[in-house]
């Protein structure tokens, strides 16, 4: 099967221009955070994109950004790239960029109607959650660190994380509020069609 057979025309425009936001965020430099751990606003975009394009797409955009990097291009906060990324700390983050966006949109276009509750459920527990998840057993094995230690280094990063959570949940709901047909479409539930006929 096909990638076009797959995915429709509008959707891989879709990934390609949130696979765009997400490397356009790593250009914004490091931001100080809350308690003076900088923060990057990477991960903001792979919340975006779940809760935008729905867990398929989403993980699809993710899934460019972390080909790009392993052919080498610079698009990672700092300009990193490369296979070296890959065996570093952070592979284990980046790595959750693709499960983290797909649980984020799952949660956020699991109902009826889109809920505000829902994308910030979905940003929080797959945008912070999955990634962490994954990224710091890699973080440990990779340093050599107890994994508590581990979770604990990984901490400082939390409150820019929810923060971030925060913001991608208010620029959704603005942005399906202004914007509905950027998200995808939802079939009508069997009762409500059987009601309509």
């Amino acid at each position: 099967m096909t990638v076009t057979s797959r995915f429709e025309g509008r959707d891989i425009a879709r990934i390609a221009v949130f696979a765009a936001l997400i490397i356009a965020l790593g250009l914004v430099g490091p931001i100080p955070g809350p308690v003076g751990v900088p923060i990057t606003a990477q991960t903001l975009g792979v919340m975006l994109a779940g809760a935008v394009l729905g867990w398929r797409n989403a993980a699809a955009a993710v899934l460019v950004v972390v080909v790009l990097t392993a052919v080498g291009l610079p698009v990672l906060a700092g300009g990193r790239g490369g296979l070296g990324v890959f065996v570093g700390p952070t592979a284990g983050y980046l790595l959750g960029w693709i499960p983290g966006a797909a649980v984020v949109g799952l949660i956020a276009h699991a109902g009826r109607c889109f809920a505000w509750w829902r994308v910030a459920v979905g940003a929080v527990v797959g945008g912070i959650g999955v990634i962490y998840a994954i990224g710091v057993p890699v973080q440990a094995l990779v340093m050599g660190l107890p994994l508590g230690d581990a979770l604990v280094a990984s901490a400082v990063f939390l409150p820019g994380d929810l923060i971030k959570a925060a913001v991608a949940t208010v620029l959704a709901v603005a942005l399906h509020r202004a914007y509905p047909v950027a998200f995808p479409r939802r079939t009508p539930q069997p009762a409500l069609q059987a009601a309509g006929e």
